[in-house]
Parts: C-alpha cells; sequence; structure tokens
C-alpha cells in the first residue's frame, strides 16, 4: 500500500466572542481539512489547525508523504520531527500561544505530523476493519467522558451575524451559572471547567463558588486562567477555592513557568491544601516532565493528540506521566467532529487519561459540521467509540465546500486574539501575563 495522493481542504467556521488572558476570540475559526489518498483505493482524513502556517508545513513536507506506506508511520515522524528537522525554520511561523511561557519550540512540526498520522491511521483502521483505538493498543473504555467547558463572552454567535448564540453574554457568576446550566441539561456533562484568566479574580472565584453552590460536589470543578495570575494571587485563589477545587477537580496554569507553579504548589502545601496544578502551558514536550515532577510544580497534564505530536505520541504521554505518579486529563481548541473522533480515540486507549478532556465542540455550530450525518452526539457527556473502522466518520463534501468558501471569503489567515481584543473591545488592550 502506498499514498497516492495528499488533498488540503482550508475551512473557517464560525466562532463565537469567547474569551481568555489571551484576548477575544475571532468571529470565524480556522481548520485544516486533510485526506490521504491511497493507490489501492483507501482514503484517511483528518482535522488540524487552519490557517496559512498549518496550511504551509503540510505542503513543505508533501514530497515526503506521496508513495510511502501509511503504516510504517515511525520514519515519518523522524523525519518531520527529528533533530535535524526541529532546527529548520517552520513556514509560516509560531502558533497563537507564541510568547506564553513553555511553548514547545517543535511546534509546528508536531502539529504537521499529527495531522498526517491521524489521516494515516483513519485508513490503518479502515485496512484492517477495526477502529483507530484498538489499532494504537486497543480501548480501556468504550466511551469517553468530556467536559462543560465554560467561557466568558461577549453577546453573539461569530461568524457574519447569521448564526444563533443561546448563551448570550457571560460576564459574571451568575451568567456564568446560566450557561452551565444550558450546557449540562444539552450534552449531559458531568464534570465543569471555567476558562478564567478574563475577569477580576474576586468575581471569576465567585463564578467557581456559585457552580459549586449550584451543581454540588458530584460535578468536580477546575479553572484555567492561563498564565493570568502572580503567584500571590494564584495562592490566594487557591486559598479561597480549597473545598471547590477538590474532589477531583483541579487549578490549571494559573501562573506562567514550572518555577512560579512550584512556589504555588509550596505555599498551597504549607497551608494543608492539596489542589492539584495542571498545565499545557508550562509542561508542552516531554523533556518538561522530569523537571515538572522534580519541582512538584505540575500534577496533571494536559495532553493533545494535536499539539503533542499525534495519537501516539499521547499515549507515550500516558505511559510516562502513570511511571511518575501525574495525573493526565486532554486540552483542547475549536474543532468540528473529525477532531473530536481523534480525541475520543486516542483517549479511550489512553489507561492514566482519567480526566473529563476539554471540547470546545458545544461551541461550534451545527451549520458548519463537515462530517456525513451532522453533529457526533454526546450521551450522558461522553462521546461513544463508533462500531465502524478508522475514525468512524466519513466528510460531508457539501459541507466540506461549504466551509472552503467561507474561507475564501474572510481575511482571517492567522488567529490573533490580542488583535481582535484591540479592534472590538479595547483599542488599547495588550496581553499581560501575569495580568493580576
Amino acid at each position: 500500500m502506498k499514498i497516492s495522493d495528499l488533498k488540503l481542504h482550508s475551512i473557517a467556521i464560525a466562532d463565537p466572542p469567547l474569551r481568555s488572558s489571551y484576548g477575544l476570540h475571532a468571529p470565524w475559526a480556522l481548520r485544516t481539512i486533510l485526506e490521504i489518498e491511497t493507490d489501492d483505493g483507501f482514503k484517511g482524513i483528518g482535522e488540524t489547525y487552519g490557517g496559512d502556517a498549518p496550511r504551509a508545513a503540510l505542503e513543505a513536507v508533501r514530497e515526503l508523504v506521496i508513495g510511502r506506506d501509511p503504516f510504517q508511520l515511525a520514519g515519518l515522524y523522524r523525519e518531520i520531527c527529528g533533530t535535524e528537522s526541529a532546527q529548520r525554520a517552520v513556514p509560516g511561523g509560531r502558533s497563537q500561544t507564541w510568547l506564553v511561557p513553555g511553548e514547545n519550540p517543535l511546534d509546528q512540526q508536531n502539529r504537521t505530523f499529527a495531522a498526517l498520522e491521524i489521516a494515516c491511521l483513519d485508513i490503518i483502521g479502515k485496512a484492517v476493519g477495526q477502529p483507530v483505538c484498538d489499532v494504537i493498543g486497543g480501548r480501556v473504555r468504550d466511551s469517553v467522558p468530556f467536559s462543560a467547558y465554560l467561557f466568558y463572552k461577549h453577546a453573539g454567535g461569530g461568524g457574519d451575524g447569521r448564526y444563533s448564540d443561546e448563551y448570550g453574554e457571560v460576564l459574571s457568576a451568575e451568567a456564568a451559572v446560566r450557561e452551565c446550566r444550558l450546557m449540562v441539561s444539552q450534552y449531559g456533562f458531568k464534570e465543569i471547567k471555567l476558562k478564567g484568566g478574563v475577569l477580576e479574580p474576586a468575581e471569576e472565584i465567585a463564578t467557581i463558588q456559585r457552580l459549586r453552590a449550584e451543581f454540588g460536589e458530584k460535578y468536580p470543578l477546575r479553572i484555567d486562567p492561563n498564565c493570568a495570575w502572580s503567584v500571590e494571587t494564584s495562592v490566594a485563589v487557591g486559598e479561597a477555592l480549597r473545598e471547590e477545587l477538590s474532589g477531583g477537580g483541579y487549578l490549571e496554569d494559573p501562573c506562567p513557568e514550572l518555577a512560579d507553579m512550584s512556589e504555588v504548589r509550596k505555599r498551597l502545601l504549607g497551608k494543608q491544601i492539596h489542589t492539584p496544578l495542571a498545565s499545557n502551558v508550562a509542561v508542552t514536550q516531554f523533556a518538561d516532565l522530569l523537571r515538572a515532577r522534580d519541582l512538584d510544580a505540575v500534577q496533571i497534564v494536559l495532553s493533545d493528540p494535536h499539539y503533542w505530536g499525534g495519537m501516539r505520541q499521547v499515549q507515550y504521554l500516558s505511559h510516562l506521566c502513570e511511571v511518575l505518579g501525574m495525573g493526565l486529563s486532554m486540552h483542547s481548541n475549536s474543532h468540528l467532529g473529525v477532531s473530536l473522533m481523534a480525541m475520543t480515540h486516542v483517549a479511550a486507549a489512553c489507561p492514566n487519561l482519567t480526566f473529563a478532556c476539554d471540547t470546545h465542540y458545544p461551541w461550534q455550530t451545527p451549520q458548519d459540521e463537515i462530517v456525513e450525518g451532522g453533529r457526533i452526539r454526546f450521551k450522558n457527556g461522553a462521546v461513544e467509540i463508533p462500531d465502524k473502522p478508522g475514525l468512524g466518520v466519513t466528510l460531508d463534501y457539501d459541507q466540506l465546500a461549504r466551509g472552503c468558501e467561507r474561507y475564501d471569503k474572510i481575511p482571517i489567515r492567522k488567529r490573533d486574539d490580542e488583535a481582535e481584543m484591540r479592534q472590538h473591545v479595547d483599542p488599547n488592550w495588550k496581553r499581560v501575563l501575569p495580568r493580576w
């Protein structure tokens, strides 16, 4: 079996005006859809980050892909992400987390290989008649739980104004509780995450407290301010939420850098507060893990099959975290159903991934979904592994064409949350980490 073709489709999907410490989401999120075809008629699909840079990076490795056996992925990984590749300039620059402490220097290479690996694993699954999770070692769970991912946001549903927005403006604790009620009732989520770093810390503390009062101890809570707080503020928030973040919750990336996270952990333990700290900013590559463990800076690592370099890299991460006594969760970005299924398959095959995964999926609209049959369904907050080979989903080419048409009509080619804040909220706004 040889790869005979690689097709890339740049699409745009409506994205609501969600807030984080990085700024404001643009009205459109960008994604790249891959199709890899083989000479004997198999086709695999993938989804990854969108815009000029990810597409340029994929185009740059086209000659490495065409003619290759899709089963032979280790060599492709070495050629794209190996030492020599890591020293080369990356087409198109860095990701939206650029300048965040700890960003993975292999960011673009990892994302490029991951996109190709997912599509190849889809082919392999179809060739052997097995779901991807069973191809990569076998599932430990038949369905994967996800969390309600709450955001502070401005009013509106994103896109060109034609998209509905059931959540409305969410810039207070009361509004966040309303948002969570809607999300939990629609999807059945059993864990709750709040993207913080947007409002004054006191208001975000109040939000978590209101969520606990509303949903009770059965719903583990977590908050992620994306490095918006100083060590002192992080400790104060951890102290104020010592009860609310216990029982399966965690405090994610409260401040920049492993040394600062370590100091927060030390001070909280000194107050007999054992809230675990999680990260997908201070820990972004395997080289970070030992230092994070030795400093006791991070107790839970957030994986991501796109950002960490593919599904099997996430499995390696799961095994290593288990050896080091660290927990594992999963990070998310704006995405559609192909990425959701990739996340679901790898999470099903990682024994140490015991926290409900993040997902932005509720924030995307049915009008933009590109998989046949429409939106992926959640059952009691979880996605089930389909009884189909590969990823278990196929492309709706009419919907894909609509996504490509949207992309061609809009000027956005790179995510820039800071610029969106200046254009739509505050002309003088700058991303400052920490802010409080």
